[in-house]
């Protein structure tokens, strides 16, 4: 049993934040970048030492998405494999992925020392290890491509967790930090001086042109250029055939024994993915996991229940007071997309991040300032969001999309949850069929009750009800909503259509 029973992340509870305004009317900028996480951050910061005008636009309150419930760990270690990089980009491209990441590790130093900013940063060794003899001999095969790629690393025995292993792949100099302190920090110095960052602002339609049109319900952005850092850019049909939605979880408690600081990562599928962090004065252990597609499983509350056992069987722990879950967008062929969008001249995303989501967010912010200002950027060929490579992942580019259709299609077929108000029970919601049409009915705890359409905005498909965090998931391209059916994540810029029932 959980003593707290919160779903805010160790981050969000310990890092009270500054409230930013909506914009006052029109507004003109150089630069507009949309969301403000990681990526957006990195981006307006490093454009506006620069020398460019940036407006920041959040929906939500800043760092509250998925920055926020990252377990932020800083690594080389990518969720495809080395040896996979190497295949399907040649060597040279895993190499320059190894680099590049390593290059954002050292951005985000030089910032931290730079800018004196106390969050926590500190280098410590990162360890995938196995615990099975299949999982050592992939472990091999995978040091000797980390190796060639370019990484401080080697095989061992020896690993400092308080369970055995077989084997562990050790990669020197990785880092941990605080996202929210890190990140508030360059927050604050991108407010002023001609550059703006806007809270509870939903830009509502993007118009692409000379110049371009960032509309919002408290007035027009006009800027040169857009960047969407949004997790999904905000439909951009194409683009999403290559991305794919997946929930992932996390909890933290204080230890109660030793455990040495290090990012260690099991070969479990899906792995899980354990660090410290002191906050407050006191050690957590913070283990993420147990992902899922969007939408596909109503009892989310069971990959909580899975995680913290997991936690306690193996760590000095008897207390979880922090659990969260973040959404994870998978790339088709294993690689963020950054850079110019298809089809624009003046529209840039940065998407598909994986686990890695501090690493690439703060590439995307190198890449995207050194093309917006015309610069040349030694890996902007490799993240290319235009790019198609049909051996790179084409068996899950065929399958996921299939799932895509499928749900598209048996959504509609599927028989309704119910068809009475009674049958839904306090706190959660179902699907029923009211008047001869499908309806997505949430009942408060107190019995009143909101019902909404059950299409997603976005594409069409037909949102799910998640348990554990009370909203209404799209199995198709991750879109969320509130129980009452506004946006929580994209790519859908509009709410789900409210009706009236009896």
């Amino acid at each position: 049993m959980v003593e707290e029973r919160t779903h805010k992340s160790l981050w969000t509870e310990t890092t009270p934040a500054r409230r930013y305004p909506a914009p006052q009317g029109d507004l003109e900028v150089d630069v507009v970048v949309i969301g403000g996480g990681i990526a957006g951050l990195t981006t307006a910061y490093l454009l506006k030492q620069e020398g460019k005008r940036v407006a920041v636009v959040e929906m939500h309150r800043l760092l509250t998405g998925q920055t926020g419930q990252t377990t932020a760990h800083l690594t080389e270690l990518l969720d495809s494999p080395y040896y996979t990089l190497a295949s399907d980009f040649g060597e040279k491209g895993a190499c320059m992925a190894a680099e590049s990441t390593r290059a954002a590790i050292e951005k985000i130093a030089g910032l931290v020392e730079q800018l004196r900013i106390s969050c926590g940063f500190q280098r410590v060794p990162g360890y995938r290890y196995a615990e099975t003899e299949r999982e050592a001999r992939d472990l091999e095969r995978e040091a000797n491509a980390a190796r060639r790629a370019g990484l401080m690393c080697m095989l061992t025995n020896e690993v400092p967790l308080p369970y055995p292993v077989k084997l562990a792949l050790r990669v020197e100099d990785q880092a941990q930090f605080h996202p929210r302190e890190y990140l508030l920090a360059l927050a604050e110095g991108i407010q002023g001086d001609g550059c703006y960052i806007f809270e509870e602002t939903q830009m509502t339609e993007l118009r692409e042109g000379v110049p371009c049109r960032v509309h919002t319900p408290h007035g027009v952005i006009t800027c040169r250029d857009v960047v969407e850092a949004t997790t999904t850019p905000l439909n951009r049909v194409f683009l999403h055939t290559k991305l794919y939605p997946y929930r992932t979880y996390a909890v933290a408690g204080p230890l109660e024994g030793p455990l040495e600081a290090g990012l260690y990562y099991d070969s479990q599928d899906p792995y899980h993915y354990i660090r410290t962090q002191k906050v407050e004065g006191v050690d957590y252990v913070i283990v993420g996991g147990e992902d899922h597609k969007v939408g596909t499983e109503e009892d989310t509350e069971r990959h909580y229940e899975a995680l913290e056992a997991y936690t306690r069987r193996r760590f000095p722990v008897t207390r979880i007071d922090y659990r969260w879950s973040g959404q994870v967008i998978e790339p088709a062929d294993g690689l963020a997309y950054i850079g110019r969008n298809s089809n624009s001249r003046h529209v840039w995303v940065a998407t598909g991040f994986s686990g890695t989501g501090m690493t690439f967010g703060t590439l995307s912010g190198m890449i995207l300032t050194d093309l917006i200002l015309g610069r040349q950027n030694p890996y902007a060929a490799l993240y290319d969001a235009t790019r198609v490579k049909p051996r790179a992942g084409a068996k899950d580019f065929i399958q996921e999309n299939a799932e895509v259709a499928f749900h598209f299609v048996a959504d509609r077929l599927s028989k309704p949850e119910g068809h009475d108000l009674s049958e839904v029970p306090p706190g959660e919601g179902r699907i029923l069929e009211v008047d001869g049409k499908k309806v997505a009915v949430f009942k408060e705890e107190g019995g009143a009750v909101h019902a909404v359409s059950p299409v997603c905005t976005h594409l069409g498909c037909h949102v799910h009800w998640n348990k554990a965090e009370r909203s209404w998931d799209c199995p198709c391209h991750g879109a969320r909503y509130s129980p009452t059916g506004e946006v929580l994540n994209g790519p859908a810029v509009k709410g789900l259509q409210s009706k009236k029932i009896r």
